[in-house]
């Protein structure tokens, strides 16, 4: 019986483990918004509020604008990026990102 705990705990930390060395979906945001063309400040900004307003399967929609990498484009603007995010055809992930960025565009 101690080893097939001591195997249930060892299976349970394998699982685990890639949890806690993945980065955060602030983070990515973050650094999604920055690969896009925007200033780390602003991306910085908007990660955090958007992070805490969208849902999971909302940010991983977000992951779908991976077209707009800084190499594709001379320079984003917030205008841009709410133009491709509008495409989404997602109300609330449209209206959480273009608050963010009105907020910390302020």
């Amino acid at each position: 019986m101690i080893r097939i705990s001591s195997l249930v705990a060892l299976v349970a930390a394998i699982v685990l483990l890639p949890s806690c060395t993945s980065l955060s979906p602030e983070s990515r945001l973050r650094s999604g918004l920055e690969e896009a063309g925007l200033p780390p400040k602003m991306a910085g900004c908007m990660a955090k509020r958007m992070a805490d307003e969208l849902s999971l399967t909302q940010l991983r929609r977000l992951q779908s604008l991976a077209s707009l990498r800084k190499s594709h484009m001379e320079e984003m603007t917030i205008e841009r990026l709410l133009h491709k995010v509008r495409a989404l055809k997602d109300p609330e992930i449209f209206a959480v990102t273009s608050g963010a960025a009105l907020r910390c565009a302020l």
